[in-house]
């Protein structure tokens, strides 16, 4: 059987997450990169999307994890995001996500803020 990896890179998202409450009232743009292990049943050999992960429906899937309840910790949102596709994409042996936050709240000069796990379903 086949497997293969599907990266998605800097997936933007506009949201309010983060521990101060100016986080929560201004927002700001998060970013999302994805790695997912694939193992497809036989959508390759058939060249068909059923069977396999439609990344466009991924997009969608974190944006509404992204975009919808408010987390403290972008650990915790990397992590409800590896949930919620794996959950969707029973296909997916093993996803990384990084979440970076590029405004992150700290007493210095910094391009972002990033962590990345790994989820195995």
């Amino acid at each position: 059987m086949t497997r293969y990896t599907i990266h998605m890179k800097n997936c933007a998202f506009f949201a309010r997450h983060g521990v101060f409450e100016e986080e929560a009232v201004l927002g700001q743009r998060f970013f999302v990169d994805a790695v997912f292990d694939v193992e497809p049943d036989h959508a390759l050999d058939e060249d068909r999307l059923e069977g396999t992960v439609d990344y466009g429906a991924v997009f969608v899937t974190i944006e509404k994890v992204i975009t919808g309840k408010r987390r403290f910790l972008i650990e915790a949102l990397a992590e409800d995001v590896a949930k919620a596709v794996c959950a969707e994409f029973p296909q997916i042996l093993k996803a990384r996500i990084t979440v970076r936050k590029p405004n992150a709240p700290v007493p210095g000069v910094i391009d972002y803020v990033e962590v990345s796990l790994d989820y195995v379903p």
